[in-house]
């Protein structure tokens, strides 16, 4: 069994609600437990101008390999109606793989962890409710990634 956290993201179409349906998929999948959830955050969008998102993040347990996990990530964001169109455009679900175990890959489809992550507070911010000391495979921690990185214009909801 592998530790995964992935990152979710969502700015339309009741984003809330688009973040519950997910952790449900994955809460029901049989290969995956879903250990732990993050408090939710809104965010402003990169890229093009856009609604603000809601950004979570989680941890997984599960028995799929990593392309297996992106796939059955992928395959959730169909359900729920992602197009992809605008490369960092608005979209109704976006789930990533942001840590998986220590593993470090770099596909065609994967790289692990996630490239970006440790530039973006929108990824940190909620990783650090549940995983603030995760040493990822470089030696860094969350905690000391989030503390190079803006958090301007994060705003914790009300909603878990």
């Amino acid at each position: 069994m592998a530790i995964a956290y992935i990152a979710l993201g969502s700015n339309l179409d009741d984003p809330q609600q688009q973040l519950d349906r997910a952790l449900a998929s994955l809460a029901n999948h049989p290969k995956i437990a879903l250990l732990a959830v993050s408090a939710r955050y809104q965010t402003a969008p990169i890229g093009p101008q856009q609604p603000d998102f809601i950004n979570a993040a989680a941890q997984l347990r599960t028995t799929l390999e990593p392309e297996e996990l992106l796939d059955t990530l992928q395959a959730i964001e169909q359900q729920q109606n992602r197009i992809r169109t605008v490369h960092w455009g608005p979209r109704t679900l976006d789930l990533d793989i942001l840590l998986y175990d220590n593993l470090t890959l770099d596909t065609a489809r994967l790289t692990l962890p996630h490239p970006r992550m440790h530039e973006r507070a929108f990824v940190l911010v909620p990783l650090s409710d549940i995983a603030a000391d995760l040493s990822l495979p470089n030696g860094q921690t969350v905690r000391q990634l989030l503390a190079n990185c803006s958090q301007q214009g994060i705003v914790k909801t009300d909603r878990d």
